[in-house]
């Protein structure tokens, strides 16, 4: 059977990669405006201290929140699939959160507005700033069923080597492997920071152009 949305796609965990840092979550919350990573439209799962992975939308062919959501107020993009949703009808009742199978639908606090991942506009910033490059852009379930299965396959023989190197309490590799993840999380974040100021910059300078504007009048 062939798709029903030609050009879906959706952003994607590998699990052996992810290490639940939250970067993709402040990425997420900074490029949407939203203040806070706790209001990030992709979430980070976090089953602590050996598995964790990042949900995002994944555009479902028979996307259940739109089938419950009782204002009608949850359209899908026709090419994408991706989820629309129309501010002006959503109440907040969070039907579609409790339909949704990947916990990837959310109620914003500051706004009881429904809000779901929308790709960045085709460059997700969650992919971009992964310091491990854990997540991307997959377009098929079957794709990323057969990646979550290798995965686990490849997780588990990484813990039965942390398990043997700390029955031998040599734990040099893992610290090396802790310092090399460090310096790759500060490069991200570093670059966040950057984005972010000259966004700042870029918004101050539309203001004063503005003030300018009004002023010349």
């Amino acid at each position: 059977m062939s798709p029903s949305f030609k050009k879906r796609k959706f952003v994607s965990a590998d699990p052996k990669k992810c290490t639940g840092c939250g970067v993709c979550e402040l990425a997420c919350s900074q490029e949407k405006s939203e203040g806070s990573p706790l209001r990030s439209r992709i979430r980070v799962v976090r089953l602590s201290p050996v598995f964790n992975f990042a949900l995002a939308c994944r555009s479902c062919e028979d996307a259940k929140c739109k089938k419950v959501c009782p204002e009608k107020a949850i359209e899908q993009d026709e090419s994408s699939g991706l989820l629309l949703i129309d501010e002006k009808k959503c109440r907040g009742c969070d039907w579609c959160v409790q339909a949704c199978p990947y916990g990837c639908i959310s109620i914003q606090s500051n706004t009881s507005v429904a809000t779901v991942c929308d790709l960045c506009g085709g460059t997700p910033q969650c992919v971009e700033f992964c310091p491990e490059e854990a997540l991307e852009l997959l377009d098929s379930d079957e794709a990323a069923a057969k990646r979550f299965n290798g995965s686990m396959e490849e997780l588990s023989k990484e813990f039965k080597r942390l398990a043997t190197l700390i029955d031998q309490k040599d734990l040099t590799p893992l610290v090396a492997n802790a310092e090399r993840r460090y310096e790759k999380l500060s490069v991200k974040l570093e670059a966040l920071d950057e984005k972010a100021e000259r966004e700042k910059e870029e918004d101050k300078r539309k203001i004063l152009l503005n003030q300018r504007h009004k002023t010349a009048k």
